[in-house]
């Protein structure tokens, strides 16, 4: 509690200033920002993937995500781990139990083999797990094309 200094004499000569301390405030938000700044980085799930765009993405339900990712070298991983098709399989159907209900998040790298992609849809769909969402980045901007009429240099059918 500070003081104010008044001239002497007189009643008021030592009342407390009402004003409020905001240096402890600021300390305490700057360490929480940078605490937040760490960790945050850290939340993201799955391998690290260049994710093709799409412009009619929408977003999934982020509660505990089951992701399967797909490399540009045609490997596979759950979560951060790198696996064979035949044990991603029984570790989803192990995570899963009976609830084949979960959505499956597949992050397939844009360069990756598009033969690798339904190779790891078709696993997961021949043992039942046929709730799958393919996670793309939203378009940043550009021209939406009509889908009905061909791209340029595309043969139109006759």
């Amino acid at each position: 509690m500070a003081f104010a200094n008044r001239p002497l004499g007189g009643a008021g000569l030592h009342r407390p200033l009402a004003d409020i301390n905001v240096t402890p405030l600021v300390d305490v938000m700057l360490v929480l920002l940078i605490v937040f700044m760490v960790t945050a980085p850290m939340l993201a799930t799955g391998l690290k993937v260049d994710l093709p765009q799409a412009k009619t993405s929408q977003p999934v339900n982020p509660k505990d995500p089951i992701v399967v990712s797909v490399t540009s070298d045609g490997g596979v991983a759950l979560g951060t781990d790198k696996m064979d098709i035949a044990s991603l399989i029984a570790a989803l159907l192990r995570i899963t139990g009976s609830d084949t209900t979960r959505i499956i998040q597949i992050r397939a790298d844009k360069a990756a083999n598009y033969g690798a992609i339904v190779g790891v849809i078709d696993e997961l769909a021949t043992n039942g797990l046929v709730h799958i969402a393919l996670i793309s980045d939203a378009r940043s901007g550009g021209e939406a094309t009509n889908p009905r009429t061909p791209a340029a240099g595309a043969a139109s059918p006759k």
